[in-house]
């Protein structure tokens, strides 16, 4: 709780209940921060804070931890990694994403993170694209597993960047940073009637350096699949390489870069535009084609030109 120390707080349970209720007084100024800190379920009033377990555990019902058992590790450079598991899990829709975990030392606290599925819904198996944090808990642990270690995944998938969720256009925009290519490999590897309703299809991958461009072999693949539908360029910012754009995506969409490459423009009449990874990216390219192209978010009860979403 922003602005108390421990010790000036008393913490009890009643009636499923977390009741937390503070020893001095505060400054309202210090309610706005606890009110803006907290989750929307949890009651501030008067320096008590009431958090009702009920939702917690029906979420848990609903959606519970089972096994996974890891298939094969795929070490793509010395952070770059992909994760292939075994798990009864539900059935999922492309663009989804699932939360693993594994316990820590004691066996009393999952670290858990979220991930993409880089594999389709109809795949026997299931592939994670994951970068390696330095000091990271879970991803470093991931990193060491070996095949037929054991972890856990959430049975039921998260998430709203489907293409079901995306209105129809003449083009449609995939826009990558780093490992959050993984949704696009997913959607495009599933295919179905939901691309069968885009006249073409841009996909854009964006990494520091080529060794990272570890998803183009099946981004070229899906090329082929998709004859002359899907169309891919990649960008690598910190080093020269003869088949990529050099630079960031809001530079070159700004320059109109992408644009003459690809030979197709974007404009808010006949293109949507999906925008997964960095945050930075994210935001500056929104921002960016809101300026420029006048095109707003797309949201479920307003539709819009660009569904985003922040991998981190």
């Amino acid at each position: 709780v922003p602005g108390y120390e421990e010790k000036e707080l008393d913490i009890s349970v009643h009636n499923n209940q977390l009741i937390i209720q503070g020893k001095k007084e505060k400054h309202n100024q210090d309610n706005a921060k606890i009110n803006k800190y907290l989750h929307k379920d949890i009651i501030f009033s008067n320096f008590s804070l009431s958090f009702n377990f009920d939702h917690k555990i029906q979420e848990y019902r609903m959606n519970p931890w089972i096994n996974a058992k890891v298939l094969k590790i795929k070490k793509w450079t010395t952070n770059l990694f992909s994760i292939f598991l075994k798990a009864p899990i539900s059935v999922f829709q492309a663009g989804q994403f699932t939360k693993l975990a594994i316990c820590e030392n004691d066996n009393t606290k999952k670290i858990q993170r979220a991930y993409s599925f880089v594999n389709a819904p109809s795949s026997q198996n299931l592939e994670i694209y994951i970068v390696r944090i330095p000091n990271g808990k879970l991803s470093n642990l991931l990193y060491n597993l070996k095949s037929g270690d054991n972890l856990f995944i959430k049975k039921k998938s998260y998430g709203f960047f489907i293409l079901q969720e995306i209105p129809d256009c003449e083009i449609l925009w995939m826009f990558a940073t780093g490992t959050a290519i993984a949704p696009y490999c997913s959607i495009l590897q599933e295919g179905g009637k939901d691309i069968e309703r885009f006249k073409n299809i841009v996909l854009i991958h964006a990494v520091r350096y080529k060794n990272e461009l570890t998803y183009l072999p099946l981004m070229k693949q899906l090329c082929l699949k998709y004859n002359g539908k899907l169309k891919i360029q990649t960008i690598v910012s910190r080093e020269k390489d003869n088949n990529s754009l050099p630079g960031r995506i809001p530079f070159l969409l700004k320059n109109k870069i992408i644009e003459n490459k690809i030979g197709l423009e974007i404009n808010r009449k006949n293109s949507h535009i999906m925008l997964c990874g960095n945050p930075s990216m994210v935001k500056e390219t929104y921002l960016l084609l809101n300026e420029l192209k006048n095109m707003t978010k797309h949201l479920r009860k307003k539709h819009g030109h660009i569904t985003m979403e922040n991998y981190w």
